[in-house]
């Protein structure tokens, strides 16, 4: 089940394992860096386009982004 909790939980962790800022993430995304900050902390989600470039960013599926399952897999 989908939760925005895990979903920024998960979305904080890739970003910084890849040793990437929220600013820089942010410009990834073409969002203000209080957006991605609002999505870390599980208060906010974003539109299927940004979702699509964060999973293939950060190589994850969608599903496990989302909290639907619990291996990252590669795309």
């Amino acid at each position: 089940m989908f939760h925005k909790d895990l979903y920024g939980l998960r979305l904080k962790r890739l970003r910084k394992e890849a040793g990437e800022t929220q600013a820089e993430l942010a410009a990834l995304l073409g969002v203000k860096p209080n957006q991605v900050v609002e999505m870390e902390n599980g208060r906010k989600t974003t539109t299927f386009e940004k979702l699509v470039l964060i999973c293939q960013h950060y190589q994850v599926s969608a599903d496990y982004l989302l909290g639907l399952i619990d291996e990252p897999r590669a795309l």
